[in-house]
């Protein structure tokens, strides 16, 4: 390995995780408002902050005033299971899963909700046919599959006078896409992905079919308390004004509200979005001049530009996990490893939190560690 000669341009934040994922350029610690440190998330001042944090949300996603926005527990995961225990049951459900965490949530449907669910299922980097979603059911898919590298192309597959609600666990790609919110009833996501916030903390979206499904049908299953949207029989407001179920971080809101308050100096939305398709566009040229290479979504359209799974040739496991560990310890590049249930590869974050210039810098790095392995 000695004989590999090394690139002399490191990233200079080599941070490529897909979550938690890299922290906005310019971030400190240090910078982050503390006066709500130590105080009731209750008080005044917390409430504040907690509101100030969902207004911010709504800005920068451009969400209408048809739908609320709330700070719920659990991540994406805790957002996303709190609208399926809530509302599931109804009438017939279809769930989409063309990677891990689609197939998390027919789990969930199938062996402990025990709805017996269409599953429509698609090998990792492909799609299944959206034109065969039955839309009198409620429809559960993931926007952007983190770890496949797959996404939905838009929301014109999703009718406008759909029966069933459609529920997307859209975690990767809040931020990152134009998402017709008309289309959407159901959304969830966390702060660790494209805003590089912390973990831990979920945020439930709901449109008004879905509301409306809340105060008109109760689940056969019992509810545990973090999951509880409803109060006296009518929907939990409070929710959706920074009142949590229960007690939140406010380090973590203050560090979302950093970056949310970032994201609006580049412009909000837009801003973000120009970020990660120029990060994109920079991993695909790396991957064009490469023969050994390859994206494991290979049709653009529906290919992430965010979470973006890349194929290396000949790599198993063992090769991946090598290659991987070759350029943290150069600190290269950080956790850019594949998803553990996903076919051997690279999965590099492209969010907007990453800098185009270190996607450019990572090129040689890659070069080396293939390099590195085969003279190995």
């Amino acid at each position: 390995m000695s004989e590999i000669t090394l690139p002399t341009r490191k990233p200079a934040r080599p941070f490529f995780s897909s979550g938690p994922c890299a922290k906005p350029p310019g971030y400190s610690p240090d910078k982050l408002a503390t006066e709500s440190l130590g105080r009731s998330h209750r008080a005044k001042i917390g409430k504040s902050r907690l509101q100030y944090c969902i207004d911010l949300m709504r800005e920068v996603l451009q969400l209408p005033d048809t739908h609320r926005i709330g700070i719920v527990p659990g991540s994406d995961t805790g957002a996303f299971e709190m609208a399926m225990w809530t509302m599931l049951g109804a009438r017939g459900v279809t769930a989409l899963a063309w990677e891990s965490f689609g197939e998390g949530w027919v789990t969930d449907v199938v062996k402990q909700l025990k709805i017996e669910a269409n599953v429509m299922r698609a090998d990792y980097g492909q799609l299944p046919d959206l034109d065969k979603v039955d839309w009198s059911d409620d429809v559960l898919f993931t926007w952007n599959g983190t770890t496949s590298g797959v996404r939905v192309p838009d929301a014109e597959w999703i009718p406008a006078d759909r029966q069933g609600l459609s529920f997307a666990d859209a975690t990767s790609a809040v931020f990152a896409y134009d998402i017709p919110w008309d289309k959407i009833d159901v959304a969830t996501f966390s702060w660790q992905k494209v805003l590089g916030g912390e973990g831990g903390h979920g945020v439930l979206i709901l449109g008004p079919r879905a509301v409306q499904r809340l105060e008109e049908y109760t689940p056969s299953w019992p509810l545990p308390k973090v999951f509880r949207l409803m109060s006296k029989g009518k929907l939990a407001e409070g929710v959706f004004k920074g009142e949590t179920i229960n007690t939140p971080s406010m380090l973590a809101v203050e560090d979302a509200i950093w970056a949310l308050e970032w994201a609006k100096g580049l412009g909000g939305l837009k801003g973000l979005q120009a970020r990660s398709n120029a990060n994109a566009a920079a991993l695909d040229k790396i991957v064009a001049e490469r023969d050994w290479l390859g994206h494991l979504a290979v049709d653009h359209g529906t290919r992430s530009k965010t979470s973006v799974c890349l194929t290396v040739e000949g790599a198993d496991a063992d090769f991946i996990k090598a290659f991987a560990g070759l350029l943290e310890k150069a600190d290269a590049a950080y956790d850019i490893a594949g998803y553990r249930d996903a076919p051997p590869g690279l999965r590099i974050w492209c969010g907007a939190t990453v800098d185009t210039a270190d996607i450019e810098a990572l090129g040689p790095w890659l070069d080396w560690a293939w390099a590195s392995l085969k003279a190995a």
